[in-house]
């Protein structure tokens, strides 16, 4: 594997993703849950963000991604082994959607939100960080 080509895709990957959270309103918390709002206040402008996207993918996944055997950085596809539906993907599931609906804002949206400024995203970054090394804690605790 071509670890600077590896690294440079990454690294475009990630710019052009964030900058597409900025530009959507994606990294925007008011704006989330406001779309997150079904019974109230509803906000239907992301769910058109979301269809552009699968427009957009749609076809390049079918055209250039479902027909390879490997992908062009690596030996093989990263792809979960794991087939079944346990309680720590579902404990995990649920407590990433409460904290998206209590905070607004998912963990990439949060990251780019920092590109604009947004100092108040730093407490929900703290708090998701010390949420994964209590987890990463408890689950190897376990073992």
């Amino acid at each position: 594997m071509n670890n600077v080509l590896f690294r440079l895709v990454a690294l475009i990957s990630g710019l052009l993703f964030g900058l597409g959270m900025v530009i959507s309103g994606m990294a925007d918390p008011v704006k989330v849950i406001g779309f997150l709002d079904v019974a109230g206040n509803w906000d239907p402008s992301l769910m058109f963000v979301m269809g552009g996207a699968l427009f957009v993918f749609m076809p390049a996944y079918f055209l250039l991604i479902k027909s390879k055997t490997k992908p062009l950085n690596a030996e093989t596809f990263c792809l979960s082994t794991n087939k079944k539906i346990d309680t720590k993907l579902l404990s995990g599931a649920a407590i990433f959607g409460l904290g998206w609906g209590i905070a607004g804002i998912c963990p990439g949206p949060a990251v780019s939100s920092l590109g604009l400024g947004n100092g108040d995203v730093v407490y929900f970054l703290i708090a998701m960080m010390i949420g994964l090394g209590s987890t990463h804690f408890i689950l190897n605790k376990k073992q």
